[in-house]
Parts: C-alpha cells; sequence; structure tokens
C-alpha cells in the first residue's frame, strides 16, 4: 500500500488537465502500469487512488449485503464518476469536467496527501477547510487517538 507524503498547489490548464508534482509522482507505484482512479470525496473534493488501492476498496463494497437500501445508494453514490486516470509523457493527467463541476475546482488546486490517496481540492474551498481549525486540537487529538489501543510504552 502506498502512503503519500505532502501538499502541493498546482494549476490545471484550460482543458482541464492537471500536471502531477515530480515530488508527489516519485512516491507513485509504477503508475504506468498500476494507473489511477478518480473519484468523488466526502466532502466537496476529488480523491485519487492507486488503482491497487481502487481494486481493495471496490473488493470491500462488494461483501456488503445490496439487498439493504441504504448499501446500494451508498455504492451507487460513492461509485459516481469514478473514472480511470492516464498519466500522458509530460506528466500530466486530465480530469473529467463532471468530476470538476462536482467540486467546484478552477484554475487553482491543492493536492493534499491523505495516506493511501491523494485529495484534490479547489484551493480556496481547501484554505477555507483549514481556517476553521478546531478551537483545541489537542482536545481533538485525545478524541480521536487517545483510545485508539495504542502501545502504552511510547
Amino acid at each position: 500500500m502506498s502512503h503519500f507524503l505532502g501538499e502541493f498547489e498546482c494549476k490545471l490548464d484550460a482543458k482541464g488537465r492537471l500536471m502531477l508534482p515530480a515530488g508527489l509522482r516519485k512516491q507513485m507505484p509504477d503508475n504506468e502500469r498500476e494507473g489511477l482512479v478518480i473519484n468523488r470525496g466526502f466532502e466537496k473534493h476529488l480523491v485519487i487512488y492507486t488503482r491497487k488501492e481502487w481494486d481493495t476498496i471496490v473488493a470491500d463494497l462488494s461483501k456488503l449485503n445490496q439487498y439493504e437500501k441504504k448499501t446500494r445508494e451508498f455504492i451507487r453514490y460513492f461509485t459516481r464518476g469514478a473514472t480511470e486516470l492516464s498519466v500522458d509523457a509530460a506528466g500530466r493527467v486530465l480530469l473529467p469536467k463532471s468530476l470538476l463541476e462536482y467540486g467546484e475546482i478552477g484554475a487553482d488546486v491543492v493536492l493534499a496527501s491523505q495516506f493511501n490517496k491523494i485529495e484534490v481540492w479547489a484551493k480556496d474551498a481547501y484554505d477555507s477547510q483549514l481556517d476553521n481549525e478546531p478551537d483545541n486540537f489537542a482536545n481533538l487529538a485525545e478524541e480521536v487517538m487517545g483510545n485508539a489501543g495504542r502501545r502504552s510504552d511510547v
């Protein structure tokens, strides 16, 4: 499993192509062979996965009970718009127009690494989200991570 690191400010060209930063491309497994998939995020952003990671997610989804209406709705919405990306010789990917519209993404983009995926945000939306930092990050960290079965000898 790939774990990406870094935050990158980028620009889309007029055709909706994104130049993947060299620092990010170096972290990717052989994406020419493995491929990339882009999809909607849970907030108004997009998410890029390696093909291997996407296949793991789809395998998990296929194990859910599709006789339940909420499950079908979730799968339908989650996979809506999922598209394979091809990296061209110049290191660019063409982002689908429908996904750009969903994420309200214009020319200025932030790529934010999140462990096994890369979030694609409109720069202003990303900055706005980070401006709304929790009042007490230490309390949030304790609430989320404090009882997560971590080693007691740390």
